[in-house]
């Protein structure tokens, strides 16, 4: 019932634009590591960046989880210290977002502060974790993080670390190929972490994970369980997309996949992966660098240049492949447990939705491909709304005497 009158709500200020859905709700953006301290990454301004304020403003882009990833490294107390450090740095560059940008943007840290910071006319920052690496095997942190604004945390990312086995190996750093005798799903501070985030209130989320690690999360977790950025194995045989029976279980459970808009798990193409990676070594290579670095290397005149060339040979994705990939996940999990999400600013962009100022344009192609209003509606965040609202009140419960 939460998502109802959460809808209603935003139905009755009227929208930005006409057919406009009540919210728009992105699950997951990046963030570079030096975001809000170089003026290149200034987001009240206009940046290189797929979001920023402007471009969610003129998208009509209302509400984004913006995100603390950080790379896999090895599980020892140097690798924990500076998983936890580069996690800082996130943090800190969005605390300086909200700070310098209160009259555009606040920070949301229930469901219901997401509609009245759209019923004041703002946008809405939360925060969700990926790769609890960060935490640096302390649940502890589990807490200070749910302080600094985190509502949903990712278990995992590529390479399996000390939560639970990956859905993909850490090649590039001697990581043998996944396959299922390997999968050794959720480890016993996975299953502290599961049972802390229950207890305050913090979505589990399960993007990035093995096949067992989501059976573990579907296991253990007493509240609904989400995917931030996922696709559909049936669609595009990926190992980061879900196969149906996971998709099934995690709606039975309550939960929401959020389909997401990332070229390589909605199309096959691995030319154009190879084009990509061999660019990104000559941008690095001509700059006197030994290794590619997103953060340093993407927002480079040669890095735009070589992806206009690439784009020419190997086109992306489109909104229709992404439409399709909705359908399926509906079709499957139905449409109270399906969302969108964009994976913007760490390699999401389709063609039809590559920023954030396009965002109208996944509601325009979801009309077309006959979804209704309120199945939009849900889509765009009711949906996962109605899972947060249901998380918070699980934590409530338990901590009844």
């Amino acid at each position: 019932m939460l998502s109802i009158a959460l809808l209603a709500l935003g139905m009755a200020v009227g929208a930005a634009q006409a057919g406009d859905p009540p919210i728009t709700l992105d699950t997951h953006v990046d963030i570079p590591f030096t975001y809000m301290r170089e003026p290149r990454f200034d987001v009240g301004k206009n940046t290189p960046l797929l979001v920023d304020l402007g471009k969610m403003e003129r998208g009509g882009l209302n509400a984004a989880f913006f995100v603390i990833w950080v790379p896999q490294g090895p599980l020892t107390a140097e690798g924990y210290a500076k998983a936890v450090a580069q996690a800082e740095e996130k943090y800190d560059g969005i605390g300086r977002m909200l700070m310098q940008y209160p009259d555009r943007i606040r920070l949301a840290t229930t469901s219901t502060q997401v509609m009245a910071n759209h019923r004041a006319g703002l946008l809405s920052a939360m925060i969700g974790i990926e790769n609890s690496y960060s935490l640096g095997h302390d649940l502890h942190r589990l807490d200070a993080a749910y302080d600094r604004g985190a509502r949903y945390v990712g278990l995992v990312h590529v390479g399996n670390n000390d939560l639970c086995s990956s859905s993909l190996p850490d090649a590039k750093h001697g990581e043998p190929a996944m396959n299922s005798a390997d999968d050794h799903g959720m480890t016993a501070f996975g299953r502290q972490v599961v049972e802390r985030a229950n207890q305050l209130g913090m979505m589990i989320d399960i993007s990035h994970a093995s096949d067992r690690c989501v059976q573990d999360a579907l296991r253990y977790s007493k509240a609904p369980i989400i995917a931030s950025h996922s696709g559909a194995r049936a669609v595009l045989d990926h190992p980061r997309n879900l196969p149906d029976d996971l998709l099934r279980a995690i709606a039975a459970k309550g939960g929401v996949i959020q389909v997401v808009a990332y070229k390589e798990f909605l199309k096959h193409d691995p030319a154009r992966e190879a084009a990509e990676k061999a660019l990104q070594q000559a941008v690095a290579k001509a700059n006197g660098d030994a290794e590619y670095d997103s953060d340093k290397h993407d927002y480079l005149p040669a890095m735009a240049k070589g992806m206009v060339e690439i784009e020419k040979n190997h086109p992306l994705p489109t909104l229709d492949d992404f439409a399709g990939q909705i359908q399926h996940v509906v079709k499957v999990a139905g449409i109270d447990h399906v969302g969108i999400a964009s994976d913007f600013d760490g390699g999401g962009g389709i063609t039809g939705w590559m920023d954030a100022s396009e965002t109208r344009n996944v509601t325009a192609v979801l009309r077309k491909r006959g979804f209704s209003d309120a199945d939009i509606a849900k889509l765009w965040g009711g949906n996962l709304l109605r899972v947060w609202g249901e998380v918070e009140q699980g934590a409530r419960d338990q901590a009844q005497p």
